[in-house]
């Protein structure tokens, strides 16, 4: 079963057990999902579906746009919103592979670091394009480059 079949059984069942917030969040992946076939439909042809993959990247941006929710909530002192993006962000979350410790990811970036030879904070691009393709979906890639800047500032 492909992933947007799952998440279409997912959404059924979702409202069958009148889940609202696991609803909202199946029905935001689901109207990206449409959106992108759409759209590779116009530029690609009529016969135009989604890999496992391109949905797994529309499920990391909707996780990205609520973890971005949350902190303007937080920011803005609505805290009455946040548990409702939490829990949406937690369904989503159950869609992406497991993501990678700090510690794990500081052990990859050090490789890189040392595989590209960098020395310098300037060098940040480089050992970011190494580290994201190596870890891919597996981590945030917010954290990596907080990492990538660390271990860079250290080793200058």
């Amino acid at each position: 079963m492909s992933l947007q079949q799952q998440i279409d059984t997912d959404l059924k069942a979702a409202m069958l057990a009148r889940d609202e917030p696991r609803k909202l969040a199946l029905r935001s992946v689901k109207t990206a999902i449409q959106n992108a076939i759409v759209e590779k439909r116009s530029s690609a042809g009529a016969d135009a579906s989604l890999t496992d993959d391109e949905v797994l990247q529309l499920i990391k941006q909707q996780a990205k746009q609520r973890r971005e929710s949350i902190s303007e909530f937080s920011a803005g002192g609505r805290d009455d919103l946040i548990p409702n993006e939490e829990t949406q962000l937690a369904v989503l979350e159950e869609y992406l592979p497991q993501q990678l410790s700090r510690e794990e990811i500081t052990v990859v970036v050090q490789a890189v670091i040392v595989e590209t030879g960098a020395q310098s904070p300037r060098d940040l691009g480089i050992v970011m394009r190494g580290s994201m393709a190596q870890l891919q979906n597996r981590a945030d890639g917010k954290l990596v480059n907080e990492v990538a800047r660390e271990l860079l500032a250290n080793t200058a």
